[in-house]
């Protein structure tokens, strides 16, 4: 069995992701990631019409990846609780293991991009934050689960805990993983949702 060689598309974007991670406040150049992929400008626009479509591209992977998963967890996992540990547990080590795209979702590595872009990775936590609220109005449908309080205000409690991980894992150059003590932690967010049975 060969090893199929990446296209130049996602040769690209690898070589952007490692730049990220490299240097997660640099500003990235269209010449020093055409240096680092080892072809010219004009060779980056021929597979991107600009920064901006390699950031988009970024994006949906993200995307594609944590909400592809989602819906396998959704589909496999009855109880509530179960499945909002899983799926946070998911989104926190699918950034852990892409510290990269980490800088894009959060918006670090868009500064001074075009405002639609940043838009646009802020979208990637609005998709999550309605499938928890979802999720969360099932529990009470279904289950009978008791919340403490409305499915928007437990969904934006457990976006503060992802997005405050993933935005300390970006702010500590990576050192401080997102999913460090996850069970103990999600344990204090799941009684900050539901009042015991």
């Amino acid at each position: 069995m060969t090893d199929q060689k990446p296209s130049r598309r996602e040769a690209i974007l690898h070589s952007l992701v490692e730049l990220l991670e490299k240097d997660p406040g640099a500003r990235i150049t269209t010449a020093g990631l055409a240096k680092s992929v080892g072809v010219t400008e004009a060779a980056l626009y021929r597979h991107f019409p600009s920064k901006r479509k390699m950031f988009e591209a970024l994006i949906e992977f993200a995307e594609e990846a944590v909400f592809s998963r989602c819906q396998v967890i959704l589909q496999e996992q009855e109880d509530v609780r179960v499945r909002l540990q899983q799926l946070v547990n998911l989104v926190l080590v699918f950034a852990e293991r892409n510290p990269g795209l980490c800088c894009v979702l959060t918006g670090d590595a868009l500064m001074g991009e075009n405002e639609a872009l940043r838009k646009r990775a802020s979208q990637f936590f609005e998709r999550l934050e309605t499938q928890v609220r979802q999720a969360l109005k099932e529990g009470e449908i279904r289950q009978g689960l008791r919340p403490r309080t409305s499915a928007a205000r437990g969904a934006d409690f457990v976006l503060v805990f992802i997005e405050g991980r993933i935005q300390r894992f970006v702010r500590s150059s990576f050192s401080r993983l997102p999913s460090t003590d996850f069970e103990e932690s999600w344990g204090l967010v799941a009684e900050g949702l539901w009042a015991s049975s």
